[in-house]
């Protein structure tokens, strides 16, 4: 059935609005988790960090998936899994439980997010993709700007519970229209599946990102840790090596020799590493450092997802007057100023600066993922555009995910060289200037664009 070119983002959105909606409400209502489950809440990022790690792990199968079976029966059944996943997590009383049932949502999310954008990126012509994006992440970007507060609101005067079980009419709604409005296309001719190339993904980022994630923390001894770092990199360096002797590699390599590619993908994934620590540096600073209550805490955090809905309207036409490669550059050195700005951030600080420092700060990283979302394919063609959907959202999942595992990691060091048996606001100060200093490098990658990049998608001509 056809419909609007307009409403399939928007049906597609609902699945990035789950998503990222439990990202920011769980990161907000840590602390409170972590009381009820009786845990340490600086630990319990683990239970983000299974979620994210979870989507690494399969998004890589997302695309063979959609292919072989079609594009709405891998999205609906995606969204189902996503949604029941989300009842048991509101069901748990232990934190392994919460844990397994995360890293089920997870594997939802891996189907889900991904093939919703296949699904775009296949139906829309290339002048039309910085349109279709801004309109796909409206719904996404309101599951952060409602996060926060729904987040802290339930934790602070009901239960945590219920930010999982909102997924719930959020999830039949998005069943419904799935299968009423998106056509279940399909590949005719799909390659085997790379097993064997997914099993080395799989297990090779899983030990990096789990070894990460534990790595000076005291949850396991060191040398396990030690090992699953090297047992990591070895099944990383064997798929490479694996990928080059196969005609059809679950993740191709092949496409980092496009500089649009790499520099969205690997400069991109830099930014993306602040971006996914600042909801839970942010709540740890605001909650155990400043002594706000989570709801509290969610409202102020709650302005920069309203500056990154600010993007929508003003996204085509910053990119057309300025050009990708200009625009990358400049939010890159933006947004790190911003990140740097929120380590100066004191409990005597006004809220009215606070505010618009998040603002203004939620506006350009929201612009900056518009950018490295679309100019990703520019040069992709068609044939490959499903494998480049899979590297480039495995890329951002795992480094949001690093970004998660960074900020805890730096907030346990600084309070173990401190001495201190429980975490202060001063202790969120290196992490923000470590994850501020990395996104300031992905200037790097964006600088060596040719200033005419992305010309069909945006729209500006360059000056020769």
């Amino acid at each position: 059935m056809r419909s609007s070119p307009y409403l399939v983002p928007l049906i597609v959105g609902c699945a990035y609005f789950m998503q990222s909606l439990d990202a920011t409400v769980i990161a907000t209502a840590l602390p409170a988790i972590g009381q009820s489950l009786g845990e340490d809440p600086v630990r319990l990022n683990v239970a983000i960090t299974s979620y994210l790690l979870s989507l690494a792990v399969f998004i890589p199968i997302s695309g063979w998936l959609a292919d072989r079976f079609g594009g709405r029966t891998v999205l609906t059944v995606a969204i189902a899994i996503f949604t029941v996943a989300s009842v048991f997590c509101g069901l748990s009383d232990t934190v392994p439980e919460l844990v397994i049932a995360r890293t089920i949502q997870g594997i939802g999310g891996a189907m889900m997010v991904p093939v919703g954008r296949l699904i775009i990126l296949k139906t829309m012509a290339k002048s039309d993709l910085v349109r279709a994006m801004s309109l796909l992440t409206v719904p996404a970007v309101m599951g952060p700007a409602l996060g926060p507060p729904l987040g802290g609101f339930f934790a602070t005067y009901g239960s945590w519970r219920w930010i999982f079980y909102l997924n719930i009419p959020i999830g039949a709604i998005g069943i419904l229209l799935v299968m009423r409005y998106i056509a279940n296309t399909r590949e005719e001719d799909v390659p085997a599946l790379d097993w064997r190339g997914f099993a080395l993904t799989a297990i090779g980022l899983a030990a990096l990102l789990y070894g990460f994630e534990t790595m000076g923390r005291g949850v396991i001894p060191a040398s396990v840790v030690v090992s699953l770092m090297a047992l990591g990199v070895t099944c990383i360096a064997l798929f490479f090596a694996h990928a080059g002797r196969v005609p059809h590699p679950i993740v191709d390599p092949a496409l980092f020799r496009l500089q649009t590619v790499s520099s969205s993908v690997i400069g991109g994934g830099m930014f993306r590493i602040g971006v996914g620590a600042l909801p839970f540096l942010l709540a740890m600073q605001l909650q155990l450092g400043f002594g706000l209550s989570p709801f509290a805490s969610g409202l102020i955090t709650f302005i920069s997802a309203i500056g990154a809905l600010g993007t929508k309207p003003a996204a085509a036409p910053i990119i057309r007057t300025f050009g990708f490669r200009r625009v990358m550059i400049g939010n890159a050195v933006i947004g790190a100023a911003f990140l740097f700005a929120c380590a100066l951030f004191t409990q005597s600080t006004p809220h009215t600066i606070l505010l618009a420092v998040l603002f203004v700060g939620g506006f350009f990283r929201a612009l900056q993922f518009t950018c490295m979302g679309t100019l990703g394919y520019a040069d992709v063609p068609a044939a490959m555009m499903s494998r480049a959907n899979t590297l480039a959202t495995m890329a951002q999942q795992l480094f949001l995910s690093l970004g998660v595992g960074l900020g805890a990691s730096i907030l346990h060091l600084s309070q173990s060289l401190r001495g201190a048996p429980t975490m202060e606001a001063i202790d969120v100060v290196p992490a923000y200037l470590f994850i501020g200093f990395l996104s300031l490098l992905s200037v790097f990658y964006f600088i060596r664009l040719a200033p005419n990049v992305g010309e069909e998608m945006s729209g500006h001509k360059a000056r020769r």
